[in-house]
Order: C-alpha cells, then sequence, then structure tokens
C-alpha cells in the first residue's frame, strides 16, 4: 500500500512508519508547514503524496497536550492543530480523483472524560471535560472525509508505554531515586498501551476493511494508579511510598493534573478483540519490561 503518514517524526509515527516499510509499503511524510499563512501541510509534500495512488491515510500529528501548563493560548493551540491540520487533510483526500481506501485519524481515550470505576467502550458517551472537547472536534473534522465514502478511523489512543518517549521516560528519575508514589488516591484508572501493540494496532486496522468509527486502541486490562505505581517500582527494584496528594498534583500541573493524572478511564478494546486482534503486551509488567528493554 501506498500510505500518507502526518507526524511521522514522533513516537508513534516514527515507529510505525519503520514497520509498515519493513512490511513492504510505500510511506509518504507529510509535515505542518510553519511558515506559510493559510496552508497547514507543506504544499510540495502534499504535491509529491497526490502524484502516487494514497491507499490509506494516518493522520497522527497534533501539538503535545502533555507538555506545558494549559494557558489559554496553550489550549487554544491543542484545539486548532487537530481541527484545521484535520480538515485541510480531508479537502485534500477528498479531493483526489482516486480517493484513498482508509483514514486513519488519531484521537485519545480522554474523549470518555472522567469516569471513575465504570467500564466504557467505543459506544459510551463523551465526557464534559476539555480533554473530552479536544476529542469531539478531532473527530468530527475527519466527517467529510466519511461522507465522502472513504472509510474512516478513529483510533483512541491510551498511555503509550515506550521507553523511547511519553510519559514513562518522565516517571524514570523520580522512581530510580526512590521518591515517588500514588498520585491522589491512587484508586483512578490508567487505560495504557505498549508501543509495539499500537503500530501493530494501527496496521491491523488499515487492512481489516470491516472496521470504522471509534476504536479503542488500549490494552485489555486498565490498572489503577496504585497497580500501576506498584508494578513500575517492582520492575526499577525501588519503593514507591512517597504519594503526591491530588491537592500537590493540582499545584504543579494545573488543570492538567485532574484531566490527565486524577481522572479515571477505564476502557475496553471491544472493536479490536470483537475483530481477532491479539495483544502482544496484555500484561501490565510484561509490557513495562518490554519498553525498558
Amino acid at each position: 500500500m501506498n500510505i500518507l503518514i502526518t507526524g511521522a517524526s514522533g513516537l508513534v509515527g516514527g515507529g510505525l512508519v519503520q514497520h509498515l516499510t519493513a512490511a513492504g509499503h510505500d510511506t509518504f511524510s507529510l509535515q505542518r508547514n510553519k511558515n506559510q499563512a493559510g496552508s497547514f501541510w507543506k504544499f510540495d509534500q502534499l504535491q509529491v503524496a497526490g502524484s502516487h495512488q494514497i491507499d490509506a491515510v494516518v493522520h497522527l500529528a497534533g501539538e503535545n497536550i502533555a507538555t506545558g501548563r494549559w494557558t489559554q493560548a496553550k489550549k487554544k493551540k491543542i484545539i486548532t492543530s487537530r481541527e484545521e491540520g484535520t480538515k485541510q487533510l480531508a479537502q485534500f483526500c477528498t479531493g483526489l480523483e482516486i480517493k484513498p481506501r482508509v483514514f486513519f485519524s488519531a484521537s485519545a481515550i480522554g474523549y470518555y472524560g472522567d469516569r471513575g470505576s465504570e467500564t466504557v467502550d467505543e459506544t459510551a458517551t463523551s465526557g464534559t471535560n476539555f480533554v473530552a472537547e479536544v476529542c469531539r472536534a478531532w473527530e468530527q473534522a475527519a466527517q467529510p472525509v466519511a461522507e465522502a465514502g472513504i472509510r474512516v478511523v478513529f483510533g483512541r489512543i491510551g498511555m503509550v508505554l515506550s521507553g523511547r518517549g511519553g510519559t514513562l521516560p518522565t516517571m524514570l528519575p523520580s522512581f530510580k531515586l526512590g521518591i515517588a508514589g500514588v498520585v491522589g488516591r491512587g484508586t483512578q484508572y490508567i487505560s495504557w498501551v505498549q508501543l509495539e501493540d499500537l503500530i501493530t494496532m494501527i496496521e491491523f486496522i488499515l487492512t481489516h476493511d470491516e472496521i470504522e468509527g471509534p476504536v479503542n486502541l488500549v490494552a485489555p486490562a486498565a490498572v489503577t494508579n496504585r497497580e500501576f505505581t506498584k508494578t513500575l517500582g517492582k520492575v526499577l527494584k525501588r519503593p514507591t511510598v512517597l504519594n503526591m496528594p491530588a491537592f500537590a498534583a493540582r499545584t504543579v500541573f494545573g488543570q492538567m493534573a485532574d484531566e490527565l493524572i486524577l481522572s479515571s478511564t477505564r476502557v475496553l478494546p471491544s472493536v479490536l478483540m470483537r475483530n481477532g486482534y491479539v495483544h502482544r503486551y496484555a500484561n501490565l509488567e510484561a509490557a513495562i519490561r518490554a519498553s525498558l528493554a
């Protein structure tokens, strides 16, 4: 397949390009144009992609939601980078004479908001907080692609585990020093996915025409913050007794603490499992060990 990928320089995109290339696919990277007003993507790269018959589009690009405090300017950039980038990519795809067979657009499990101990799958309603708002806008921007008759998949991604980037490396210093512990009450659920699994999930979706709409890209067993903390401490052979109260997390991270750290989202990958996807890493300890190997 000829596959157009945005966000190819990121953690997930870089690994996906490597994997797809090794599997015999041709990939085309599309980067954001930071200089030309009115055009979100680099026009010359769109021209190159447009000169080939693009079979699939994988849209991963978006402002990093987990870095920096959520000022009004930051929040606007988070939404705009996803909404405008997706809209212009949708215009490109729907304008092609021979249209792609599938359009995969990244989203996040933040779509569901804070659900406590409730187990949710792809049929659940959206939350009401900022992250849920971002996810709704992100997914809505791709609707013109579906209206053009192209198969559209919204990949609602959980916390990605990798030693090369993302959340895990930022946790390691405090854990290795023995000054880490549970955040808040520790009962909030974390829905996670190991990077290698995430990459093969996306490939699985691209090659299975029966899959469309929202798809949760997570391991089958979410864990509480307390369980995650205990497991990472076990892998690193370090104590995890210095807990961080909720108020301290809010002081350090602001609104991000309530929506990304203290909120609870217990998600099932029902669509993937129903279609026969087999997780390589369904166990958290094995996933962490593989990520840090």
